[in-house]
């Protein structure tokens, strides 16, 4: 038996937890992510965008998230660029392990789509339209994930 989600998940609800740090990228990101689950059958009604400061705010909003018991995936979106200081390594380890624990404590699919780039162009190449949108990629993950889910909840492994 193969069991594999699919990047169509209509009828599933989602949540977009968004960075608004380095806003010219996240909105990029945000733009491809619901272009992504509109094209995957999701609704306008069916997702809810939360809006925070950094991406250091990410994990403990998607807990919440998460918890509500509201949302089948949860999307997360930010732009990290490094820059002269270690600032960058430390925000973009707590911000994996965080959404990473989040995600294994409530079960509930969590996509990354936090850019973690060197450079200013590099982020920007990654949230321009088009298929290299890393904010599609994470919303594509997302709907997959919770097909998946839906799948395992429903079908013969339940």
């Amino acid at each position: 038996m193969h069991v594999q989600g699919e990047q169509r998940a209509g009828g599933s609800r989602f949540a977009v937890a968004v960075s608004r740090f380095n806003l010219e990228i996240t909105e990029g990101l945000l733009k491809g992510a619901l272009a992504a689950l509109e094209a995957g059958g999701v609704s306008a009604s069916a997702h809810t965008v939360v809006w925070v400061p950094g991406a250091f705010e990410l994990p403990l909003t998607v807990q919440r998230l998460a918890e509500s018991g509201d949302y089948d995936a949860i999307v997360c979106l930010g732009c990290l660029i490094k820059g002269d200081t270690m600032h960058f390594e430390y925000i973009a380890e707590s911000v994996a392990h965080g959404l990473a624990q989040v995600a294994l404590q409530s079960g509930v699919p969590i996509a990354l789509g936090v850019l973690t780039t060197l450079t200013e162009a590099q982020a920007v190449e990654r949230a321009a339209p088009g298929p290299a949108n890393k904010g599609a990629e994470a919303a594509r993950a997302a709907m997959e994930m919770a097909s998946l889910f839906r799948q395992l909840d429903e079908g013969p492994l339940a």
